[in-house]
Parts: structure tokens; C-alpha cells; sequence
């Protein structure tokens, strides 16, 4: 299991790192880090993965609406998992943004015992990012520390990165995230007390909040998705995203999910949704009795998606 490094330089042997924010964990991460590791050991240091405990972009330009796609432990957790030595985790401020490359470098060597880097295919750090590879290989030659660049992620899914995913995401498009990511696009919120208006029509939905405004939620939209119970078992489910137009509840957004043959009390409690298809938009229906008869064959189609992919 990977040393979890904070901001404040901690005790590390010799390592190569690599450097990004690494959200999402999505298959073009997973490559490098992949490289990484065979990189260290050629080398006979240590992995590590530097990364950032807030998004660059929310420090530097904190009104562009910058949504992630995890929360940072969810993060670690997927770094951790692929093998890794280290993983240092900065936050990042003014003042380190204020670093140019060369200095972001000689911090790492001088605070985290970086003897080599792994720079990812097309990645660029420090103040100037009107550098090129040739640039950091020169800083590397004046520090003595070796500096080799990625190979590009040439799978089957490229291009790959965490923009196209939140794109995807905030278009509804949950299967092409799927697809980029290497595993569903999910979130853990907790559950909390609703307007209890799917009781009342026979679909009875826990009502999610995520953790952080900051967390990235796909297009206002019916979805068939897969739910982890506080118990650790799963159920089918399926979730609507929006503002309840039928029931003309205002213009506050809500997650609201539809549990299959779960009967419970989960207030309070924390549950895990991933999502396995879109099903349609979010729509206002004439009635009552309209909305159920559609939410009886989105319970129809999301049973037989379920069927499919569970």
C-alpha cells in the first residue's frame, strides 16, 4: 500500500515521480503510473505520484465553474491500488503557482528525494507553461535529475483525459465515461430528508447530497444506475437528476434514487451510485398518473440495462 506523503516534506527514500492532478483516475493516468513503476524500479528508486489536494484551476481562477470528477480520498484510493511507493499530496496555493518549473522541480528534489521524472506525454507545470519537453530536460541536466517523457496512451479508448470526462459527464453521456474512466462514474453522498414525493406515487427515492459542491454531477436526467448499501450489498436503482418539474418544486437540483425491492430506514446514512446508463431527460408530465405510468417503464428499462451489465 502507497506512504501517503502530505504537504509538510516527510521522510522518503530515493524516487522517481510523476506529477498531475490525476482526476478521475482514468485510463491515461493508469498507463503512466504504469510506466512510472517500471521507470522506478530500472532505476532502483522508489514510485512516486505527486498530485494536489484542490484542482489548480479553483485556486487560479476560482469562478470557472470547475467541477471534479472524485473527491481526493476516492482519488488516493485508486492511486494507491495501482502499486505505488509514495504519493504526495500538496495543496496548492498562490504561492506554489508562483513557482516556475525549475523551482517546482528543485522542490521535489530538495523536500521529497525526486532523484528522476516522469513527465506524462503532454503535460506541463510550474509558471510557464509556454514550455516544452527540451526545457524541462535542461532544468533536469542543471539539477542532475533525470527527466524522460511518457509514452503517449495509444488504447483503445483515446484520446483520453479527465476534460473529455467531465464533458461526457456533463452531457449525460455516462457509458462514454465509462468507457474512459475503465469503471463507472459514481459518487458517495449521504442520504438525506426529501419532499417525499416518490412515496406518495409508489417509487419511494432517497434523496443524495454529495459531499462537496465542488463534486461533478452528470446532466439533469433519468439514469439506470447500481447502488451500495451501508451494508456493503448492491442493489439496482434508478436516479433522477434535476428539479422535479411535475411536481413544480422550485430550482433547486436534487439526486433522487429509486432503490429496487428495498425497503429500509437510510437516513443519515452513506450510499455509493454508480450510474450504468442515461435512460432519457428530466420532463414535465401532465399528471400524476402520467408520470408513474412513465416511471413504471423506466423501472421496465432499467431492469432490463441491469440485466444486462450486472
Amino acid at each position: 500500500m502507497a506512504e501517503i506523503i502530505g504537504n509538510v516534506p516527510g521522510r522518503m527514500d530515493a524516487a522517481a515521480a510523476t506529477i498531475g492532478m490525476f482526476d478521475g483516475v482514468h485510463r491515461g493516468h493508469l498507463w503512466l503510473i504504469e510506466q512510472l513503476r517500471r521507470f522506478a524500479d530500472a532505476r532502483g528508486l522508489r514510485s512516486a505520484v505527486v498530485t494536489f489536494a484542490n484542482h489548480p484551476q479553483n485556486v487560479l481562477r476560482p469562478n470557472s465553474g470547475l467541477r471534479l470528477i472524485m473527491p481526493l480520498a476516492e482519488r488516493l484510493r485508486l492511486i494507491a491500488a495501482t502499486g505505488v511507493d509514495y504519493i504526495v499530496v500538496m495543496n496548492f496555493t498562490t504561492k506554489l503557482s508562483q513557482l516556475d518549473s525549475r523551482g517546482f522541480m528543485s522542490l521535489l528534489q530538495r523536500d521529497y528525494s525526486t532523484r528522476a521524472i516522469l513527465m506524462g506525454y503532454n503535460h506541463r507545470f510550474g509558471h510557464n507553461r509556454n514550455e516544452q519537453f527540451q526545457h524541462y530536460l535542461a532544468h533536469g541536466r542543471e539539477l542532475q535529475l533525470e527527466v524522460e517523457r511518457a509514452e503517449e496512451y495509444i488504447g483503445a479508448f483515446a484520446p483520453v483525459s479527465s476534460s473529455i470526462v467531465r464533458r461526457q459527464l456533463e452531457a449525460g453521456d455516462v457509458a462514454g465515461a465509462a468507457d474512459k474512466l475503465g469503471r463507472r462514474f459514481g459518487f458517495t453522498g449521504s442520504v438525506n430528508h426529501g419532499f417525499a414525493r416518490g412515496r406518495g406515487i409508489g417509487f419511494p427515492t432517497a434523496n443524495v447530497v454529495l459531499p462537496s459542491p465542488l463534486l461533478l454531477v452528470p446532466r439533469d436526467g433519468v439514469y439506470a444506475v447500481e447502488v451500495t448499501l451501508p451494508d456493503g450489498s448492491r442493489r439496482g436503482g434508478m436516479a433522477n437528476i434535476g428539479t422535479r418539474p411535475t411536481f413544480d418544486d422550485g430550482s433547486e437540483r436534487s439526486i433522487e434514487v429509486h432503490i429496487i425491492d428495498f425497503e429500509g430506514n437510510l437516513y443519515g446514512r452513506q450510499i455509493k451510485v454508480d450510474f450504468c446508463a442515461r435512460l432519457r431527460d428530466e420532463r414535465h408530465m401532465s399528471s400524476i398518473d402520467e408520470l408513474r405510468t412513465q416511471l413504471t417503464a423506466d423501472l421496465a428499462a432499467t431492469k432490463l440495462i441491469l440485466g444486462k451489465q450486472l
